[in-house]
């Protein structure tokens, strides 16, 4: 189902459409080229030795053994790596590390942080031969004690991870030895006179636990190093240009003298934006002489490359009686894994910023602990954060006798209201909508039995700009090839092209959108941060414009008239004052090099004015109260979009991020050993959510445009994945009377909560 509720002129021709991607046939019929399907002349194969142990000191690594078996033709260590000083290095959604993080992540230099921590790497002439010359070499470790979660890391006594890290981010902080590497605080009001002021104060501590990302490809990166001193690297990145970068900074070398070239990408919702295997390809291609490939297995994947954060969050809230939010008190703490970095920002600056509360106090610790660095997982931060407030508002409205959406509803951010990241929202859509879900049927339905419960929670992401570059080529036919540097991740191509489309007034099928390597189009940003269409949307559109204005002063030629008679309008440039003389955008491409060659668009943009997103859920669960198990039987997603480009892929997005979300709520977790070695390192272990195990997901898309871009986008592709998680929790308090507070909700957990509630 789709509802819109649209501010201002609708009219477009091609924007709201849904034609077919161009990359869409490739990709159904096997055609389209992933990172690993890559093979050029003489190609070797690489395969990384991982630490077997969660916390150690590497007191000596002997390669000799493997460097002389039969079909090696390379190995590295860190030893091949230049030295890293301490400097700070962007990783993309606003986290960054030390360059000697990086690096020693990359190939870990004189310990291992986690159990997978990469240590060497051979390339030979085949796979199998590479992970035999793996078991030949010899590494001296001196184990550690480690520590695999965020509380116990940081008790005083826990085994400490860096010696150089204090958690000292203020004043009167201890500057002792600690695992936790940030103290950040958000603060407005007076917090106690606002619980002062409360008619009901009620508190909640919520744990969550790590969970993957879960992307279907594994990550695969091939590297060539050509005599001339360049390197060519075929990668799955959502960051070509940052990826770029960094492997740049971690070889020591000027970015000219790094090709990137993305591959497309079988998934990655923030995991791939960090950088693993690049650097090691590289490395092995020039000790070797020959290009080299390397790809992750799935075991990998889940040991090595970044899940999101295990946390805990420990929040209070004050509210009147007429259900306004008067206080609010939080103590979040975020694992960032072995290097620091987690998204604790995200969580602090999202979870309260689809409400107006007028005084809070938000703090955020960055923990350091044994297992691999967190990367971004789909508004990093943001799940983790809205799981313990839509809960605990939930629970708030209980007591009060109130809806929760109502309640929602009187405490609901508008335009103007302040953000506890201090920042002023514009034009959002919160207000709409709620009041959508509130007037939706599926709200209204009543539930068929006893063992089935309804919950809501609602969520928000800030969204990200960013650079972005597009060049556009008017083909003699009249088509026009649209270069672009944004990865395509979830129908960006298309979409893209129905900005361009519709800014230069031609059909879609007549643009010809193309992702290009780092050589071939200007800085791009990363496809994060739900961004993509807002920026290469807005060059797309700026490139668009570019080409009107070309067109007309080519008119003016051919006509012989001044430019400023002359106008252009929905595909055609005509003569203001001679009606008649009219050419159509194929007709006057026809003529171009002709009269002055080709024309050519530029849309190099880094624009502000970025709309923020707001979701809601409305699921249906049913509990087995025999087995614990939860079923979900019904789930609504709504969400702004401000400007549904591609409503298929607006629709996509927000039933991919809710299943993800459901995932999370009722089965994802890491399961860690006590030597620090994940448990579940398979999909078949890892417990990922199927087609079987949750229904058709409706959706609402709920238009209110963005007053800050051209065609009205917000982000779309992250905020989903949100609400889930407390919308599950709280579904489950409906229908069964017990209020969960950590994640996942699995049968055990719930079966367990479920007796003990029954023996109370």
């Amino acid at each position: 189902m789709i509802s819109k509720i649209a501010e201002g002129n609708n009219q477009f021709r091609t924007i709201g459409t849904r034609p077919i991607r161009h990359d869409g046939v490739d990709k159904v019929t096997g055609r389209a080229m992933y990172a690993a399907d890559i093979k050029s002349p003489g190609l070797l194969y690489g395969k990384i030795l991982r630490s077997p142990h969660a916390h150690a000191i590497i007191k000596a690594i002997n390669v000799e053994k493997a460097k002389v078996y039969p079909g090696v033709k390379a190995v590295i260590t860190c030893e091949d790596l230049p030295f890293a000083p301490d400097r700070m290095t962007e990783l993309g959604e606003e986290s960054f590390l030390s360059l000697k993080y990086l690096s020693n992540n990359v190939l870990a230099f004189d310990k291992v942080l986690y159990r997978g921590h990469a240590i060497a790497a051979v390339a030979a002439e085949n796979a199998h031969v590479a992970e035999e010359a793996l078991h030949l070499i010899e590494v001296e470790y001196e184990v550690l004690p480690s520590v695999t979660n965020v509380e116990d890391a940081m008790r005083a006594d826990a085994p400490i991870l860096h010696d150089h890290i204090n958690t000292g981010s203020f004043p009167d902080e201890s500057l002792e030895k600690s695992n936790i590497a940030s103290h950040q605080q958000f603060t407005r009001g007076d917090v106690e006179k606002g619980f002062d002021e409360s008619d009901v104060v009620i508190e909640g501590t919520y744990r969550t636990s790590s969970v993957h990302q879960g992307y279907i490809e594994p990550q695969s990166a091939t590297g060539w190093w050509s005599l001339n001193g360049r390197v060519s690297i075929w990668t799955c990145t959502q960051a070509p240009f940052e990826v770029r970068g960094n492997v740049a900074k971690v070889l020591g070398l000027p970015v000219s003298k790094i090709k990137l070239i993305p591959s497309e990408i079988g998934g990655g919702f923030g995991g791939k934006l960090a950088c693993y295997l690049e650097p090691v390809a590289a490395l092995l291609s020039r000790k070797s002489g020959k290009p080299v490939k390397l790809t992750l297995t799935r075991s990998e994947v889940l040991e090595a490359t970044g899940p999101t954060s295990g946390s805990v969050v420990k929040i209070k809230m004050g509210a009147a009686r007429d259900g306004r939010i008067l206080a609010v008190e939080a103590n979040l703490a975020f694992e960032a894994g072995a290097y620091p970095g987690s998204p604790i920002g995200g969580a602090m600056a999202c979870m309260l910023t689809p409400y107006d509360v007028p005084n809070f106090i938000i703090d955020g610790y960055d923990v350091v602990d044994n297992k691999p660095k967190t990367t971004a997982y789909r508004a990093p931060g943001a799940p983790i954060g809205g799981f313990a407030v839509e809960s605990l508002i939930d629970e708030m409205s209980r007591i009060l006798h109130l809806d929760p959406i109502k309640f929602r509803l009187n405490n609901a951010a508008k335009e103007g209201s302040r953000r506890p990241d201090g920042i002023v929202h514009s034009r959002i859509g919160c207000v709409e909508i709620l009041e959508a879900v509130l007037n939706h049927p599926h709200y209204s339905t009543p539930l068929k039995t006893d063992t089935q419960g309804r919950g809501v929670a609602i969520g928000f992401w800030r969204n990200n700009s960013g650079p972005s570059s597009v060049v556009a080529s008017v083909n003699p036919d009249g088509t026009v090839g649209v270069v672009e540097g944004s990865v395509d991740i979830g129908g960006s191509r298309v979409a893209i092209a129905q900005q361009f489309a519709e800014a230069l007034g031609i059909p879609v099928d007549d643009t010809i959108p193309t992702v290009v390597d780092t050589d071939g189009v200007g800085y791009t940003s990363m496809t994060a941060g739900s961004g993509v269409q807002f920026k290469t949307g807005w060059a797309a559109y700026t490139a668009a414009e570019d080409i009107k204005t070309q067109v007309k002063e080519r008119a003016s030629l051919i006509w012989d008239v001044p430019v400023r008679l002359i106008e252009y309008s929905e595909g055609v440039v005509y003569n203001k004052n001679d009606k008649g003389q009219t050419l159509n955008f194929r007709e006057i491409a026809a003529l171009l090099n002709e009269t002055g060659g080709p024309i050519i668009g530029r849309g190099n943009v880094n624009p502000g004015g970025v709309g923020a997103s707001v979701t809601a859920n409305i699921i249906d669960v049913e509990i087995d109260l025999e087995t614990g198990k939860i079923s979900i039987i019904r789930c609504t997603a709504f969400q702004d979009p401000g400007r549904a480009i591609h409503p298929s892929y607006v629709e996509g997005q927000m039933q991919g991020g809710t299943v993800q979300g459901i995932g999370w709520a009722l089965n994802e977790e890491y399961f860690i050993g006590s030597n620090g070695e994940m448990l579940n390192n398979s999909f078949l272990d890892y417990r990922m959510p199927t087609s079987l195990d949750v229904p058709m997901i409706d959706t609402m898309i709920v238009e209110v445009p963005n007053p800050g871009h051209p065609f009205g986008v917000r982000g779309v592709g992250e905020a989903s994945i949100i609400p889930p998680l407390a919308a599950v929790a709280n579904a489950l308090r409906d229908a069964a009377g017990i209020r969960m507070t950590a994640l996942p909700l699995s049968p055990n957990a719930v079966f367990d909560a479920l007796s003990a509630a029954e023996n109370y």
